[in-house]
């Protein structure tokens, strides 16, 4: 009987193979939390109400909400939405509203046009709920002229 010691190659291309076919797990207990940005809670009005469009939209906030650690796909979470449009300035209330998450943790929020606010135009979304730690995100857009806006929320259970 012959033996075969696997050797470095051996193992590299065992091992690739592997994580080609989706035999080995993801290690997915490393997805690590959002951090809070800077500035992202300006304006926030809690308990913005659940919309189906903010003024007469135009321009479409979305992204995912997954858990930390495991990276789960969080369904039902409340995501506020806000920013400065082209029909009100980000700390008018008819500026405000929120959304929920898909069973796909994904969420979508048509609204109007952003534009720039301190010379940036830039939107603001937030998660706030004793669940999960808060989370306020404020992406800054490369242009005015951009009709949509993607933010993804990586929650840590509270």
């Amino acid at each position: 009987m012959t033996v075969i010691l696997p050797n470095r190659r051996v193992f590299l291309a065992t091992g690739a193979a592997a994580v080609a076919t989706g035999t080995l797990p993801a290690r997915a207990q490393d997805v690590a939390p959002t951090t809070s940005m800077r500035g992202g809670a300006n304006n926030y009005r809690p308990g913005a109400p659940i919309v189906e469009r903010i003024g007469n939209g135009g321009f479409w906030m979305m992204g995912t909400v997954r858990r930390a650690g495991d990276g789960a796909p969080l369904e039902g979470i409340r995501i506020q939405v806000w920013a400065h449009t082209t029909e009100g300035h980000e700390r008018d209330p008819h500026s405000h509203g929120a959304t929920l998450t898909g069973t796909d943790g994904s969420f979508q929020l048509e609204m109007p046009q952003i534009v720039p606010a301190f010379g940036q135009p830039h939107g603001h979304l937030a998660y706030d709920d004793p669940a999960f730690d808060s989370v306020f995100l404020r992406p800054v857009m490369a242009s005015a002229a951009v009709t949509s806006l993607h933010a993804d929320f990586v929650l840590q259970p509270a």
